[in-house]
């Protein structure tokens, strides 16, 4: 489960650091992390989806906030056992 946590939390951070790091044009000298590149990279996948670059990060946002809500509920049923134990315990333990 630590695998798969770590290759989807990878590309996640990856797509995040990037996203924040061109937004505000912090670049270090590296061209991928540049404002333009970053207004190019929008500008090109609106042209492939034929929508307007500015509605892209939004999407993606919800994208990856439904992916997680689906990986953590999947991990959640996988475990579903030691969460009711724990719940118990604390229920108890409270009393």
């Amino acid at each position: 489960m630590k695998w798969f946590l770590l290759f989807w939390g990878g590309p996640i951070l990856f797509l995040g650091l990037w996203y924040g790091l061109s937004y505000y044009d912090m670049n270090f000298g590296i061209y991928m992390l540049r404002r333009d590149f970053h207004d190019l990279v929008f500008q090109i996948y609106g042209n492939v989806l034929g929508i307007p670059p500015d509605t892209i990060p939004p999407l993606v946002m919800k994208a990856v906030v439904v992916d997680t809500l689906i990986l953590f509920g999947l991990m959640a049923l996988r475990r579903r056992k030691a969460i009711m134990a724990w719940l118990k315990g604390r229920r108890l333990a409270g009393l």
